[in-house]
């Protein structure tokens, strides 16, 4: 979703760049000088696939032409694509990661998912994972989302059936480190709690709303059971990122084929872990104190 984040952990701008621009904004490496650099894990985070999308969504929409040239991308780039939970196994020391993996994901639960989007991946055998949020897709369901064509609930198992892992996206899409305990947990455990429901079996992974989070954020949601979340940050995540701040790369429409090969050939942006910078702190506390005067608002 469109968000007004500024830098790059909190991850899309409302200029368009800006969130690239953020990630050179001086936040410094959680190694030590001189360590050694992990393997870049590039971590896709698309919306939707479409060809006329609604206003708010059309910049972090790609069309299906180009989805298909990027699917395309990671096919021939030779790397591993896996689900989330794959990346949770090594991050909690269970499993060695395969070579070169790469994951991609979707956000919010737009009406192409469980359709074209699928099926593109399914006819090159990539899995995904899906990040729904459930006030937007189930019946009677309430989102601070803008208006736009979205998938329902009930289909959930299908994206399944097509090989994609499911994950929590919240409720309302609420930006989480501005809402009081009570509101945080209501996102975190009800969409949970819905998707289970709905599957049938546990739903274990998260992301944030916007990309927004914070430590308070990080620990309420490892405490609802999520075992993984995954933020924007628009860098190159690692097999040493941080398992409740896993770093993703926002695709623009604006992003061409290149800059996915870039990514893929891990380069072309930061590699995660690494610290809030002052940026990225300052924008957290306007927004807790705008909060305060405005309520949940949605962050476009």
């Amino acid at each position: 979703m469109r968000t007004s984040a500024r830098t790059s952990d909190e991850g899309r701008g409302d200029g368009r760049g800006r969130a690239e621009r953020g990630a050179q904004d001086g936040e410094g490496p959680i190694s030590p000088p001189g360590a050694a650099v992990s393997p870049a894990i590039p971590v896709f985070l698309y919306h939707s696939v479409m060809d006329d999308p609604p206003d708010w969504i059309a910049e972090f929409t790609v069309t299906p032409k180009q989805f298909t040239a990027h699917l395309d991308a990671v096919v021939r780039s030779g790397r591993t694509p896996v689900t989330i939970s794959t990346i949770a196994d090594h991050l909690a020391g269970r499993a060695p990661l395969p070579p070169r993996p790469v994951l991609l994901t979707f956000d919010d639960g737009f009406a192409d998912l469980p359709g074209p989007t699928a099926e593109a991946l399914a006819e090159r055998a990539l899995p995904a994972t899906a990040y729904l949020t459930t006030g937007a897709i189930a019946p009677g369901g309430r989102s601070l989302l803008p208006p736009a064509p979205m998938m329902t609930l009930d289909r959930a198992a299908e994206l399944e059936r097509y090989g994609m892992e499911i994950g929590s996206h919240t409720v309302t899409h609420a930006q989480l480190d501005t809402l009081s305990g009570k509101d945080l947990a209501y996102e975190l455990r009800s969409s949970k709690a819905m998707l289970e429901d709905a599957l049938g079996h546990e739903v274990r992974h998260l992301a944030y709303p916007h990309g927004y989070n914070s430590p308070r954020v990080r620990a309420m949601s490892a405490r609802a059971g999520y075992e993984t979340a995954t933020a924007v940050r628009h860098a190159l995540s690692s097999d040493r990122d941080e398992r409740y701040r896993i770093a993703r790369l926002i695709v623009r429409r604006t992003h061409t084929v290149a800059d996915v090969e870039s990514w893929l050939a891990g380069a072309g942006a930061r590699v995660a872990p690494y610290r809030d910078g002052p940026k990225t702190i300052a924008w957290r506390w306007y927004r807790r104190a705008r909060a305060v005067v405005h309520g949940p608002e949605f962050a476009g």
